[in-house]
């Protein structure tokens, strides 16, 4: 299988690039990388990739759609996985321009190229934001999404319905996949975790914004790219084209209190932490319902969020032995 990745030197994407690689398929990939998080971390994430001949990766902006064409016309690529985005719930607040341009058009715009590559998979990397303050747990694919309460989860819905205008004039398959607070090693630095811990290693207090009550479905970036995989298993079996929303998450929930103290225990280092008000944007919670996933694509996450923090605690100790990365940004 062809399958080109946007967003591939990110945090997903490039885990996804080198399970897709493993098994055999063939990778195009695109990335602009985007100066919201420090580039050295996407280029370690997929420098073991770069020498490989099933490997083709091109630094470029998504919306520059004459340019990918030009370099993939008469490639036969089988399906497109769109994990680009502008991410960040608190960043769209700051720049929603930037959020929309990123992840409305963006997503237009790859969507519009699929079509014009005959391209007829089409998976989105969306998110369990769009759900935004529902009051119902754990989240369902048939809850009503009306109400987005940061510019980042409209986006995502967004683009969920682009992609559904997509299915219906151009018979192409779609499948949309909402990720629940994804983690591991390579996440992004602005998320909880990997702040929490960078705040521990340079023996800072930890900000925790509320009473700690809040609470996330982690998932460990691995199930995620199994959810992936299987999504692109699927859409080579089914014959007729489909539009699906997924709810990829780890099925339970985890305060944040708890996270914490069980990144503290993983980091062996006593968290101090510092309370501040909940920001605007910010769920209170979020829990995904499976079983869909589970009954189409056989998705079952497999890393309880204990094993997950360890993993991505070694990970984390290693990339920052260098005491001077600790503090560069």
């Amino acid at each position: 299988m062809h399958v080109l990745v946007s967003g591939g030197a990110g945090f997903i994407g490039g885990h996804l690039c080198r399970r897709l690689l493993n098994e055999g398929h063939t990778v195009f990939a695109v990335d602009n990388f985007d100066p919201y998080y420090d580039r050295a971390m996407k280029e370690e994430g997929i420098a073991d990739l770069s020498g490989r001949s099933d490997f083709h990766f091109f630094e470029q902006d998504i919306n520059n759609t004459a340019f990918l064409q030009s370099i993939l016309d008469g490639r036969s690529i089988d399906a497109l996985v769109h994990l680009a985005a502008k991410a960040g719930v608190r960043a769209s607040i700051e720049n929603p321009v930037g959020c929309a341009h990123f992840n409305i058009t963006g997503t237009q715009s790859m969507l519009e190229f699929a079509r014009k590559m005959d391209i007829n998979t089409f998976i989105l990397g969306s998110s369990s934001s769009v759900y935004g303050d529902n009051e119902k747990v754990p989240f369902s694919e048939g809850d009503a999404v009306h109400n987005p309460i940061s510019p980042y989860a409209a986006s995502k819905r967004s683009g969920e319905l682009l992609a559904h205008t997509y299915r219906h004039l151009y018979d192409m398959k779609m499948y949309c996949l909402r990720f629940f607070t994804v983690y591991g090693p390579r996440q992004r630095p602005d998320m909880a975790i990997h702040k929490f811990a960078r705040q521990l290693l340079e023996g800072r207090s930890i900000t925790m914004y509320g009473d700690g009550t809040s609470s996330r479905d982690y998932t460990y970036v691995e199930d995620i790219v199994d959810g992936i995989i299987a999504t692109l298993h699927r859409a080579k079996q089914i014959v007729e084209p489909e539009y699906e929303i997924l709810n990829l998450g780890g099925s339970e929930t985890t305060q944040l209190r708890e996270l914490i103290e069980a990144l503290g225990e993983a980091l062996g280092i006593e968290p101090d932490i510092e309370r501040r008000p909940v920001p605007p944007g910010d769920m209170e919670r979020t829990y995904a319902d499976i079983a869909k996933a589970q009954r189409l694509l056989g998705y079952s996450p497999d890393v309880p969020i204990e094993e997950g923090l360890e993993r991505f605690s070694d990970w984390c100790q290693g990339y920052y032995s260098d005491p001077e990365c600790l503090f560069d940004g």
